[in-house]
Order: structure tokens, then sequence, then C-alpha cells
């Protein structure tokens, strides 16, 4: 008679190739940290379709917004590494997240497969009609004259919105008052209709509005002038010199996930951030494509994470 194989061991005999084979069959689920409509949503409904298309399986979009990522990475911490789970997660979420909450449930460097790079967002400060405010130098003597008194939106407590703008405020020597948001495109809705004054945002998420007259767009972060806002000054032209805020996507997975299907999902991501409608749609919403592999971005995330915590030690920033 055969013996009995016990289930455990049997697992263990599924061989990574084997696993890979068996998500053909299987859709790929995408965790978002925001709600639709917000700059890592759009992103993600960038690559849906071409991703499918390169992996020969379903994809679909799943939004767990709230604290700051923290939803979505419950959400991905319960799942299977099997290959049939990925997190489209920011800078945020891996770098600044772990120097700004005092007890964060989860390890960036430990609790997680990562897969790789997708994009790059440049910044941008907007603010509402309603304000009146139409320049960077208005907005700062505005400022200075009300402490507190100007408020701005972010996409949640701790996000790049958040520092970004914290940081603005440490280089112009102003003090704001903080209105956090489960996303971005809430906050944005809260600036149009005049419930809040400005933001730090990514560009692309800002872009549409500020182009309809919406919003007015103060200033951006970058070294040069903004093809996509070529009439608004840098920060530096602004007086107040440059800031490094990063500003990246990433797909990473449930820690534990074999070798080859990270592999697969690299390559397939690679091929599809690399493909020319893929870059034409990015450069369209203000995203530069990255193209690299899982250690490429880990990497950077780390030194980043050394960089912000310096700055969040100086000016005292907790959320807990």
């Amino acid at each position: 008679m055969i013996p009995r194989i016990p289930r455990r061991t049997a697992a263990l005999l599924l061989t990574a190739p084997a696993i890979a084979r068996a998500q053909d069959n299987q859709t790929l689920r995408i965790i978002i940290p925001q709600p639709p409509g917000g700059a890592t949503d759009v992103l993600a409904r960038l690559l849906i379709e071409p991703l499918a298309r390169e992996l020969g399986r379903n994809v679909i979009i799943e939004n767990r917004p709230g604290a700051n990522g923290i939803v979505s990475i419950n959400a991905l911490k319960q799942s299977r590494p099997d290959g049939n789970t990925m997190l489209l997660g920011g800078v945020s979420i891996f770098s600044f997240n772990p120097n700004l909450f005092s007890n964060l449930n989860y390890d960036p460097w430990r609790d997680f497969s990562w897969i790789a790079p997708i994009a790059d967002t440049p910044y941008a400060i907007i603010v509402g009609r309603r304000t009146g405010i139409t320049t960077m130098q208005q907005y700062v003597e505005r400022a200075r004259a009300e402490p507190e008194r100007i408020t701005y939106g972010s996409a949640g407590n701790g996000n790049s919105t958040h520092i970004g703008m914290e940081m603005v405020a440490e280089r112009a020597n102003i003090r704001l008052t903080h209105v956090p948001f489960a996303g971005s495109a809430p906050a944005l809705t809260a600036i149009i209709a005049g419930d809040v004054d400005g933001m730090f945002t990514p560009l692309g998420s800002a872009l549409q509005s500020a182009e309809a007259g919406q919003v007015v767009p103060l200033v951006t972060m970058g070294r040069e002038r903004s093809p996509a806002l070529p009439n608004t000054p840098t920060l530096n032209e602004a007086g107040l010199g440059n800031i490094t805020l990063p500003g990246w996507y990433a797909f990473v997975g449930p820690a534990g996930m074999p070798q080859a299907i990270v592999e697969r999902l690299n390559a397939a991501t690679r091929a599809v951030v690399d493909s020319a409608a893929v870059t034409r749609k990015l450069r369209d919403v203000v995203l530069e494509p990255v193209s690299g592999s899982a250690q490429s971005i880990q990497d950077r995330a780390k030194a980043e994470s050394a960089e912000i915590a310096a700055f969040v030690r100086r000016r005292g920033i907790r959320v807990e």
C-alpha cells in the first residue's frame, strides 16, 4: 500500500515553479492603501491591464485605505506568500512610518517580500482659489503674520504629503495646521471646496485641477521647472532653496515568497514599466518610470528611511 503523505509534507513538496504554474489560473490581487481616485489608485489602474497581459492572468484592485497604509499592510500580512497578492505602496509606508509610529505593527525589512520599483513622483504645493494666494511669497507672508491659521491637507498622518509640507514649513520658518485625510483625493476635494487652504501633493494628482483653474499651483519641488507646469516656479526660485523628499512607488508581497515567484513578478513588472505605451501613460500623469530589481528598491527605501529619521527627530513629529 502506498503510504499516505502528511498534508504539511505534501505542501512542502510543491516546488516554486509548480506554484508559479498554478498562479496562471488564479487572480492576482493588488492592494491599494488609498481610496479610488488617489495617486496610488490612479497608478494601479494604469498597470493592471498590461500586467494582466504580461502574466497571462486576471489582475484586480482592492482599495484598503486608512492609517497611512497600515490598514492595507495588515491585509497584505494576512495573505499567503503564493504570488497571488501584492501591495502597491509608496515611500510613506516603508521609509516614513517606522520613524513616526511608536507602536508600528510591522517591520518593512522583515515582514515583506520586495518585488519591484515602478515610478518616481514629483511634488508641488497647491492652494485653493478661495485663499486669494497666488504666489509662494504671499503664502509665507500670510503664514508668518498669522501662525497656525493656514491649514494644509494630507493623505494621512506620516504620509509624504504631511512630511513634505513640514519640511517646507521648517525651511520657511512658518507654523501651519495639519488636517489629515484618508487619501489624497478627499484632501484635494476639500481644497477645491475651500474647507482646507492647501496641500503638498504629488504633482500628477493635482494637475487636472490646476489646469482647470480649481487650485493654484504655487511651486514645484524639482531642481528645474516641471514641463507639466512650465509657468510655475520651483521652491528654489521662490527663495526657499531645494528640499529632498523621496517619492516612489513599488510592489511588495507578503514575507516568505519563493524567490522564483518574486523574480517572475519582477520580470513582468519591468516589462510593463519599460514598455513604450506604459512609459507614455506614466509621464502623462507626471510620473517617471523606474525599472529595477527587488534589491534595488529595498536598498533605496532603507537609505531614505535613515535620512528621514533625522528630520522627524529634529521636528519632534510622532504619529500615535
